[in-house]
């Protein structure tokens, strides 16, 4: 992927009266659909939106030396400043680990280090996995107002949040900048936010398939609000005849045990759907049951 600083939106015309602009962000092709034909409205919210992505990516991405994860991973034990947009993250980061029951653990990116979900059939030592599993633990973070301290040798890895955060707030400063913002849907990799004018129809999306190549397992129609999709189509490894999909089970460094192969859930913004959706497949057997105890609409493929 190109350099943020090199990249460019590419504008095209969609059937329907709709102008999409694409381009690429957090390791993702995104696009921004609007449904307009005003070429010049079209062509500023997309600067907008893509600007507020590639902001966030340069803010928390922990592939970039500059990013605020990155001077939290060589920290070496010491406190490091955080501004209010990051406390924000952490506090959010910190309910998710309380509502999951300490599953979900924004600590637990160090096991990257020994998974490569590639789609080979590349699954580590397990003794590699167990030395790094010990690096991994969202209580030894130590956070108060404005600062966080992380233990020397742990990581703290926001994929889990930053890019669906990164679409909510894309949709945001879009509809902040005019108030006849035609209707809107931005889609980063998957994760979606809408609106529509309280007379336009709803957008039409087809959720991905467990398999390539094959049709959309459902189309859904989306009016305002978000969906977000966690599954093992695009990430994974195998082998012997086993998936194993890329969310890890933080208490044994392994991928989760009989989880879904696709979790889709609805909800009012892309936060939320995204963090609903990652929780359930780190319950496993238990997804369908948390979804269902949250009464978040969803929609699960195993």
């Amino acid at each position: 992927m190109p350099p943020i600083e090199q990249r460019t939106i590419e504008m095209e015309v969609r059937r329907g009266g709709v102008l999409a602009a694409r381009f690429l962000a957090m390791g993702s092709p995104c696009e921004i659909l609007l449904a307009t034909t005003d070429e010049a409205l079209a062509a500023r919210s997309a600067r907008l939106g893509a600007g507020e992505a590639w902001r966030i990516e340069r803010r928390f991405s922990r592939y970039r030396a500059d990013s605020v994860v990155a001077a939290l991973n060589a920290s070496g034990g010491r406190a490091v400043a955080i501004d209010a947009e990051t406390q924000r993250l952490f506090d959010y980061a910190a309910h998710c680990h309380e509502l999951s029951g300490g599953l979900f653990d924004i600590t637990s990116g160090v096991l990257r280090h020994a998974w490569k979900f590639d789609g080979s059939d590349g699954v580590p030592d397990p003794e590699h996995v167990r030395v790094l599993r010990a690096r991994v633990g969202f209580e030894r973070l130590q956070r108060g107002t404005g600062a966080v301290t992380v233990p020397e040798g742990m990581e703290i890895d926001l994929g889990g949040i930053a890019k669906e955060y990164a679409v909510d707030r894309a949709l945001e400063v879009i509809d902040a900048a005019d108030r006849a913002q035609p209707p809107t849907l931005v889609n980063f990799g998957g994760d979606l936010r809408a609106n529509r004018s309280m007379h336009a129809a709803p957008w039409q999306v087809a959720v991905e398939p467990t398999d390539r190549g094959a049709a959309p397992a459902l189309v859904l129609e989306l009016g305002s609000g978000a969906l977000a999709t966690s599954g093992d189509a695009h990430r994974y490894v195998e082998r012997g005849g086993r998936r194993y999909g890329h969310i890890l089970d933080p208490r044994t460094g392994w991928p989760v045990a009989n989880a879904p192969r696709s979790v889709t859930v609805a909800a009012p913004t892309c936060v939320e759907a995204g963090t609903l959706c990652t929780i359930a497949v780190l319950m496993g057997a238990r997804a369908e049951a948390f979804l269902e105890d949250f009464d978040a609409a969803h929609w699960i493929q195993r």
